[in-house]
């Protein structure tokens, strides 16, 4: 896996330059302009990456293919959003295949269990839950929070942790997502409700979701 800071860690930074000068360098492969990408984005796309994956390798690994991706499909990148729109879409990408990819292993997984079959490459692990900035004694009902937002369909899902998690603005999670504000406000509505129905027996008379 390449990991970008190492390798241009020792090069000087680049001056205050506009998204379209970035951009047009980036094109160009100056290194310190990858650098400037991953040091402005890698934090976010990691701690998003946690909230879908709840797993702090897995958000690691998805951090470093989500930077990989970016910088081999720049120049595929028109500029019709802004950068950090565009790596967030990446990121919630990445994210999502990989569930996917997780779940169809489970399945398999569970298939092999019904005829008697036994490798313990198919175990998948249990969440390791370890968000930033959740105190320890709050760890395990975040842990179950995420669980239950892991339930949420896609869309419910995603818009619920860039607004909820990630503390974006509901204009920013729209445009990642590519939808309207409004219809951004009835996934996370949906999505709370679901979650309250999924959660009202671990947080009862709690209604602050």
């Amino acid at each position: 896996m390449i990991f970008f800071p190492i390798f241009v860690s020792i090069l000087p930074p680049l001056p205050l330059l506009t998204e379209a000068e970035i951009l047009a360098l980036l094109r160009n492969g100056d290194e310190r302009a990858y650098q400037q990408v991953y040091d402005q984005y890698s934090s976010r796309v990691y701690n998003t990456a946690l909230g879908y994956l709840q797993n702090a390798t897995d958000a690691e690994d998805i951090t470093q293919e989500v930077f990989v991706e970016v910088f081999r499909s720049v120049d595929k990148f028109r500029g019709g959003s802004s950068i950090g729109t565009w790596v967030y879409r990446i990121a919630i990408n990445k994210c999502l295949d990989h569930i996917k990819h997780s779940k169809r292993k489970k399945r398999f997984g569970i298939m092999r269990s019904l005829f008697g079959a036994s490798d313990e490459e198919q175990t998948i692990p249990l969440p390791d839950f370890n968000h930033p900035g959740i105190e320890l004694e709050n760890k395990e009902r975040a842990a179950i929070l995420f669980k239950a937002i892991g339930q949420l369909n896609e869309n419910q899902q995603t818009a619920f942790i860039l607004t909820h998690i990630k503390d974006l603005s509901q204009k920013e999670a729209a445009e990642i997502m590519n939808i309207s504000v409004k219809a951004l406000e009835s996934l996370i509505q949906r999505a709370k409700a679901n979650l309250r129905d999924k959660l009202k027996d671990f947080y009862k008379g709690e209604k602050d979701l």
